[in-house]
């Protein structure tokens, strides 16, 4: 059955006023966000979203991994639900809509239903992914990658934090730990809302990305090993100096993704020295090289130059080269008949739009390998985004919010 007529819209001032009084939970310095997952500040994210669901009237499941699970129940039992979602947990300087607006977007949906009085055949299901942000846990996508196979749940428990915190025990002291097995859960479809996290949308004045693939991923993190040693008086020529060698190495990694134009990006953005002092050069450096394209080949590509390289680079100064991948997913395309109802649910809605390939990684890519799965994005001021300066408008998330409305309903059918 066909989705309702273009004069259905959600809610959009009680969509706004939700994503402002889930940004008061873990506020960050300069007006964005640090809600970083299984923290306090999670915890009471996740608290204050499980009181709306009540409200609206769904039903909680949580997995093992934390993963929690909102169901509106359909008419026909036997249908398998179309999930929605995204994740609540931020960057350490994040804003106030990356991963929230997915996860508010998809309960209003449900809310506008409700006060609809719309009934569909297969049941909605919001989800709040666990860990996607990967900040605090890496890799990113940690429990929709548990839920899809990716990764063991003994894995992702025994990921540490910078203190050494271990996920599987974080998230028992928040006290959200379910007891749900991951992955068990059948999809009938799978849709996630976004903002770009890119300049483009805006740039192009489009309302609405129609995304149609994303991008494919490597996190490279290198150790560098060298010999720590005083900066006033070791002589140039007999240092062993990490320093050195990353900083070659960051500059190695601009030249692959240059090379690699078009459709390929690359870049550091964590690092850590010790000792770290002034005047200490490092015995031990650690970084992550993000590198990222939608063309398998180039991603693979660039890992293999960028590995190769490095380890002349760090040969030549004689310093220890480690490398461990700690984070990949290929490049997905997204189901074309998902992609299809977003496009028209945009063209019946009166918004402008264009076909997208996201630049991030999304849980939509582990849930790609599980159900069809597609994504709906909505400009960002600047393209500025895991930023706290991060903004949207308030017609931007209506808007995307709406198309995601309507989708949904073209997948769910509404029934009489």
């Amino acid at each position: 059955m066909a989705a309702p007529g273009e004069n259905l819209r959600i809610n959009g001032d009680r969509l706004w006023d939700s994503l402002m009084e889930m940004a008061k939970i873990g506020p960050g310095v300069a007006g964005g966000n640090n809600r970083q997952t299984l923290t306090d500040a999670d915890a009471e994210g996740r608290a204050l979203f499980k009181a709306w669901c009540d409200a609206a009237g769904l039903s909680m499941g949580v997995d093992r991994m934390g993963t929690m699970f909102m169901t509106r129940p359909g008419a026909d039992p036997d249908a398998l639900p179309v999930y929605v979602g995204s994740h609540l947990d931020t960057q350490p300087t994040g804003g106030k809509y990356d991963g929230v607006l997915g996860v508010l977007g998809a309960l209003e949906a449900v809310r506008s239903m409700n006060d609809l009085g719309i009934k569909t055949k297969h049941p909605i299901c919001v989800v709040n992914w666990a860990n996607e942000e990967g900040a605090r846990f890496a890799p990113a996508m940690l429990a929709s990658g548990v839920f899809a196979g990716v990764h063991t749940l003994d894995y992702a428990y025994g990921r540490k934090d910078l203190d050494g915190l271990t996920y599987g025990g974080e998230l028992e002291r928040i006290g959200w730990k379910g007891e749900e097995e991951v992955g068990a859960r059948k999809m009938h479809a799978y849709y996630e809302l976004h903002i770009e996290q890119g300049p483009i949308l805006e740039a192009e004045g489009k309302d609405i990305g129609v995304v149609t693939h994303c991008q494919g991923l490597w996190w490279l993190e290198f150790t560098l090993t060298g010999r720590e040693a005083h900066t006033g008086s070791t002589p140039m020529a007999m240092r062993v100096n990490a320093g050195l060698a990353m900083a070659r190495i960051l500059e190695m990694v601009q030249d692959v993704a240059m090379a690699a134009q078009p459709g390929a990006v690359g870049g550091v953005g964590q690092m850590q020295f010790s000792p770290n002092s002034r005047n200490v050069l490092p015995g031990t450096v650690v970084f992550t090289v993000d590198i990222r394209s939608p063309d398998q080949d180039k991603l693979d590509g660039m890992r293999a130059e960028i590995e190769k390289r490095a380890a002349a680079i760090c040969d030549e100064i004689g310093v220890g080269c480690a490398v461990e991948a700690v984070g990949h997913f290929d490049p997905v395309t997204f189901a074309p008949e998902l992609v299809e109802n977003v496009r028209k649910s945009a063209e019946k809605l009166g918004y402008s739009h264009m076909n997208l390939i996201s630049g991030a990684g999304h849980d939509a890519c582990w849930a790609a390998k599980v159900a069809p799965a597609t994504m709906v994005m909505c400009p960002c001021v600047g393209g500025l985004s895991h930023n706290e300066a991060e903004e949207i408008s308030r017609e931007w998330a209506a808007a995307g919010t709406d198309v995601l409305f309507h989708a949904v309903l073209e997948t769910a059918e509404i029934v009489e």
